[in-house]
This record gives structure tokens, C-alpha cells and sequence, in this order.
């Protein structure tokens, strides 16, 4: 699809950024997105593909799926963008994403790493012209981004624990086919990880208050400090007020070190950070948790560690350094991680890019373990079991063996009035499945919801009630990425509706 050899002219061409050293000084969107005249430019370099690998969201070898778990159907809206038709574009992508705006802006992009064209060349700007598309049907009032038709006052009534992108996608499809629905939230604003995970600066928040607004036209209800962990609340759930309650509370149990000193004061999950840091640019009041002034240390990669980096240099740290535990991937494919696998490469975000810009140099650590937590002097002198952290014993470590061996002479210590665990996540926390009567079993270093069925794809979930429970997501299946939450919720939204309608 798109203009036919046009990949052969037409260079690749992303969105533009802001300059660094401007981003730092504020949470404002960082990204500069093309003129809609260059988007459609890219859109034409989009081929004729036989087979569009782009749209597959299969998984090649060990790597990262490849290809769009939604299966969106890309080439088409390409070509769509690419002659000018916008609207025709919006309403072939909302067949099969509802929320564009959120995976145009913090997808990884697994449809560009499938990408024909990125075999021996620079793949087509897929996630671009997708943001570029939703962000014409918002401005103009397009058909994809207005209400859905109010359901029956006689359709089953269906409670949605958990308004993250799982969540918010399975109460959008459930009303798309005629049900009414009911979102539980607990914390004091819709959006989950998309409201208080993500920054405003790479998601802002008023993209996420709009698509909650629509959802509310909608019919949709949604009910904000109500947590299912509360006796009252979940007896609302499982007491007969609803036909099918869906779990969709995301996989809350953060993963945290395991070291003498981990439970110092100082010593923060960093989606409580970035929780904090959100609510203070949303409400304009100081932080809960601040890095002004203060020695940060990240511990993990991945974008949440890189969203820390980036959240302590607006706040004024004094310096931020990321620990990696895993060893510095190559700056090449290797030959055992061919096309269209995920490329394994090292890769530099914008908060690596901005506290290069203001420090100097990569914030990063590889292959560097945290094997105590020190306290900060008291009087000059170490404190004691309760005093807060004041620094990190590390050490290097080996991984040519395959698997890491601490380096001798290598350990050191780092200063570090923060530190700021951003390991990842285990599942779900037990607590919201237990609440609801779900049974759990184990599941990698935590548990998930036990499955009612035998199929392996099934969402609905053992429980003691009469009331039927389905789970989707992170809740489900352990911590993943957006485009795979929406994608789960909407399979998990089908599925119950299938049960009632």
C-alpha cells in the first residue's frame, strides 16, 4: 500500500524532539510530530506487502512478540494517510485499536521491528502516522472519537475492576456491544498506569482525561476511590449488583530489592514516585516525593527507569545514576537475533539523551548489582538501622559464563539520598483476587488468577461467588506492555459479553 516505490525516494523521517535542555526544564510533551503533509509523505513509503509481518503480533524465537498484538490493520490505514483520507484512515484503525493515542505515543512499536521494509532498510514510521491519525480525528471531531450509542436500561450490568489500559479497553468494547458498565478505580482519577505511571512529558494527561470524558458520554460510570480490597466494595461486586465482574487491576506487586538496608527511608517503587510527581504537575502542589538537590539512583532499566531518570532531572536532582543489572546489549543486530525478531539493541531514551545532555555522560551502570543499602552519616558518624539511605554498595559483574558472577575488586560505593526500584513487576497483588473470591496459583516470582477453563486463552477465572469473574491484562498474565493490555482487555470484553448477551 501507499505510493508504489516510494520507500525507494523517500528517506525514513520520525517526529522531532524538543531540545533537551529545554524538556528539563518542564513535564511538557517532549515529542514535535510532523506536519501533516510530511506524515502523509511517510505513509507512502509503506509497500505492497504479500505478507504484512507488521500486523502479525507473533512471537519469533525467544525475543519480544513482533508485530502488532491488535492485529491493526496497517497497510491499509497507511495507504488511507497517505492519499488524504483521514477519516476513512481513523475508522479503519478503531476496527481494531480503540486507543490510538495512547499506543502512537508509548507503544515500543513491535509493528515497525516486523516491517518489510526494515529488512534492508529503515522501517516505515508506523507508530508516528497511528498518532498522526488519531490526533486529525480528535481535532476534527472525527467519527472514531466521538460517544458510543447509550446501552439498553435492560443489558446486563458489568463491574470493571481497574481503569489502566486493560481496564479502560474492556469497558470500551463491553459498551461498544450494547452493555452497561461500571469501572472501579482506587485511586482519585481514571487512567491507571496511563494517568500516574507514564509522565505527562511521553503521555500527557489531558489525552487520557478527553478519552475518559468520551467514555463517559458513553454511558460509562466510573467510580474513583473505590477499591476492591474494601469489604463494602467488593461486596457491591459479588453481591448480585452486576451479571460479570472483570478484573483488570494490573500487576501491582513491585518487585524490590532484596539486600540489607532495602527497607531504608529514601528507598522508594518507583511507580509511587512517578505517582507522586504526576499528581504534583496535574494539581500544580509540591511533590510527595522530590529528587531537588538530592543523589538519585535508579535500579533497572526498561521505561520506567528511564521515565525516573527523566522525572528526577526536571525535579532538580543533583545527579542520577541508572543501575543495570543485566550486561549493555550490542549496538548491532547479532547474528542469532535475525529479522523479524525484536531487536535486542542497546538504546539510548530520552532520559538517557537529557542527562547526557545535562551530566555529561550516560547515567548507566551495566551489569551492576546493589548488594547493600548504607545509611547516611548522623553527626558524622554511620547511622543506625532507621537512619535514611545515604549511599549503595555495588558491584560489577560478570556475564561472559552466562550468568553473572560478581567482579572481584569492583565493589564501591555511590552516593544516593534516593534510590528508586524500577524492577518490574511480579503480577498481580493477591489481596484484589482475594477479595473477589479468585482463586490464585503460583506464577513466576508471584501469582495470578487460577482459569476456570482448560483453554489457555480463556479469561474467566475460578471464584467462590456465584457471580461470574474474568480477569484481563497484567492480571491475567503478569506485567506486559500497553498495546498487549488493550489487546487483552478487548479479547477478555468479548468473552464476557459472549457469556451474557
Amino acid at each position: 500500500m501507499g505510493k508504489p516505490g516510494a520507500f525507494l525516494d523517500v528517506e525514513r523521517k520520525t517526529h522531532d524532539e524538543r531540545d533537551v535542555r529545554q524538556t528539563i526544564a518542564d513535564f511538557d510533551e517532549f515529542a514535535l510530530p510532523l506536519s501533516e503533509e510530511l506524515q502523509r509523505e511517510q505513509a507512502s513509503r509503506c509497500m505492497m506487502c504479500g505478507v504484512a509481518f507488521c500486523q502479525s503480533g507473533i512471537g519469533f524465537g525467544a525475543a519480544r512478540t513482533s508485530g502488532c498484538p491488535l492485529h491493526n490493520l496497517i497497510p491499509e490505514w497507511n495507504d488511507l494517510l497517505y492519499r488524504g483520507l483521514w477519516d476513512d484512515a481513523a475508522a479503519r484503525l478503531s476496527l481494531t485499536n480503540p486507543f490510538p493515542e495512547f499506543t502512537g505515543r508509548v507503544c515500543p512499536a513491535l509493528c515497525e521491528t516486523a516491517c518489510n521494509l526494515g529488512l534492508s532498510d529503515d522501517a516505515t514510521t508506523i507508530r508516528d502516522n497511528e498518532r498522526a491519525i488519531s490526533d486529525h480525528a480528535w481535532a476534527t471531531g472525527s467519527a472514531s472519537a466521538r460517544p458510543l450509542p447509550a446501552p439498553a436500561e435492560d443489558a446486563p450490568r458489568v463491574a470493571v475492576v481497574g481503569s489502566g489500559p486493560a481496564g479502560l479497553a474492556a469497558a470500551w468494547e463491553l459498551a461498544r456491544l450494547g452493555l452497561r458498565v461500571t469501572v472501579f478505580e482506587k485511586s482519585d482519577a481514571p487512567g491507571g498506569l496511563l494517568m500516574y505511571g507514564i509522565p505527562n512529558m511521553k503521555l500527557p494527561k489531558e489525552v487520557v482525561s478527553r478519552r475518559v470524558e468520551l467514555m463517559r458520554e458513553s454511558g460509562i460510570a466510573f467510580e474513583c476511590g473505590a477499591d476492591a480490597c474494601d469489604a463494602a466494595v467488593a461486596s457491591r461486586l459479588t453481591g448480585g449488583e452486576f451479571d460479570a465482574v472483570v478484573v483488570a487491576a494490573g500487576a501491582g506487586a513491585a518487585r524490590t530489592l532484596r539486600c540489607p538496608g532495602a527497607d531504608r527511608p529514601g528507598v522508594t517503587l518507583a511507580v509511587d514516585y512517578l505517582t507522586s510527581s504526576t499528581k504534583s504537575v496535574v494539581s500544580g502542589e509540591a511533590p510527595a516525593i522530590t529528587a531537588a538537590g538530592l543523589d538519585v539512583v535508579v535500579v533497572g532499566g526498561g521505561d520506567t527507569g528511564t521515565d525516573c531518570v527523566a522525572t528526577a532531572l526536571r525535579q532538580g536532582a543533583k545527579s542520577v545514576t541508572q543501575l543495570e543489572f543485566l550486561p549493555a546489549p550490542p549496538e548491532e543486530r547479532a547474528k542469532d537475533n535475525p529479522w523479524p525478531e525484536w531487536a535486542t539493541l542497546k538504546k539510548v531514551d530520552y532520559g538517557q539523551l537529557e542527562a547526557i545532555a545535562l551530566q555529561g555522560e550516560d547515567p548507566r551502570l551495566w551489569a551492576t548489582n546493589t548488594l547493600e543499602v548504607l545509611p547516611a552519616e548522623v553527626d558524622g558518624e554511620p547511622g543506625g538501622e532507621d537512619a535514611p539511605v545515604g549511599g549503595l554498595r555495588i558491584v560489577s559483574l560478570d556475564w561472559s559464563h552466562g550468568k553473572p558472577e560478581p567482579v572481584a575488586g569492583t565493589e564501591r560505593t555511590i552516593d544516593a539520598q534516593l534510590v528508586l526500584i524500577a524492577m518490574g513487576f511480579s503480577g498481580p497483588e493477591s489481596a484484589v483476587l482475594q477479595s473477589l473470591g479468585v482463586e490464585c496459583e503460583p506464577f513466576r516470582d508471584g501469582v495470578r488468577p487460577t482459569s476456570a477453563t482448560s483453554d489457555s486463552e480463556g479469561h474467566r477465572v475460578a471464584a467462590t461467588g456465584e457471580v461470574p469473574v474474568f480477569a484481563a491484562g497484567d492480571a491475567r498474565s503478569g506485567s506486559s506492555l500497553v498495546v498487549n493490555a488493550i489487546a487483552d482487555g478487548l479479547a477478555c470484553a468479548q468473552e464476557v459479553a459472549s457469556a451474557l448477551l
